[in-house]
């Protein structure tokens, strides 16, 4: 079986089919097989860390100071350019601390996907070698570059065009995290690749980027607890279109190899 670098030299010359329906429903068999268990699991661990924040926040700065004005401080207007920079770094590395743990819940999915035994272990799957330090690495590029983006829009006043642009940040880098932690790619690698299988069907795959967030606000819908439930929607579209594409890929190797051994 060829590697996921080979396999992605072949896509970058003959790119790749996809279907958004079958990715759809493939995503939605699996999400149902996670749903309440990870759902739990978010909740408990959202209690937890927001208690854990405001104990901080509240042992550091006083009880009365975590108000509104407070928080003023801490606007982009009200830094210099250096705190911003520090700011921006800060807030991408916090972030990539838990890159690990979004890719827990890919694992998740994996193995619901293929019948196997999952618990709360299995989220934290990647908080180790070799994974840890390219999760938290992409995730740190990424971040600084979102941040750095955003910081810089609404410095100029165009705070909307920074969202827009982060936005398509992320929608090229959708498929960094699978390709380290199934691919075993490199970060870098990783950057690289997502742009690759984005671009040769960027109409399709960013369908499914956009059903996938969609879907995982839906839980705002009457009962905003419900988003616990329904964010990891993201996930399963994530992993089922990654999915999607390289076990075509494999099949397509496999009937290639086939007709070889034919000819000889």
């Amino acid at each position: 079986m060829k590697s996921t670098l080979d396999q992605i030299e072949d896509i970058k010359k003959d790119g790749y089919s996809i279907d958004f329906s079958t990715v759809f429903n493939y995503a939605v068999e699996n999400y149902k097989k996670i749903a309440l268990y990870s759902g739990l699991i978010i909740l408990v661990f959202s209690v937890v860390a927001g208690a854990v924040v405001m104990g901080l926040a509240v042992t550091f700065y006083g009880l009365q100071s975590i108000s509104e004005n407070f928080l003023e401080n801490f606007k982009i207007q009200n830094l210099s350019y250096v705190e911003q920079i520090a700011t921006a770094a800060s807030i991408a590395a916090v972030t990539a601390l838990f890159a690990p743990l979004g890719a827990g819940f890919l694992k998740m999915a994996d193995c619901a996907d293929k019948d196997e035994t999952f618990n709360v272990s299995t989220i934290f799957t990647y908080y180790k070698a070799p994974y840890f330090l390219q999760l938290f690495s992409v995730a740190f590029i990424i971040g600084i570059v979102t941040n750095g983006i955003s910081y810089f829009t609404e410095t100029l006043g165009f705070g909307y065009l920074g969202t827009v642009v982060s936005l398509f940040v992320n929608f090229f880098t959708f498929f960094t995290i699978p390709l380290i932690i199934f691919g075993n790619l490199k970060a870098i690698d990783a950057i690289k690749s997502s742009l690759v299988l984005v671009s040769k069907n960027p109409v399709t795959i960013f369908c499914l980027f956009l059903i996938g967030y969609i879907g995982s606000l839906v839980g705002l819908v009457g009962c905003c607890v419900g988003v616990i439930f329904t964010v990891v929607f993201n996930t399963c579209v994530t992993y089922a279109t990654y999915f999607s594409i390289f076990n075509e890929e494999e099949k397509q190797d496999s009937i290639d190899s086939i007709g070889r051994t034919d000819l000889e």
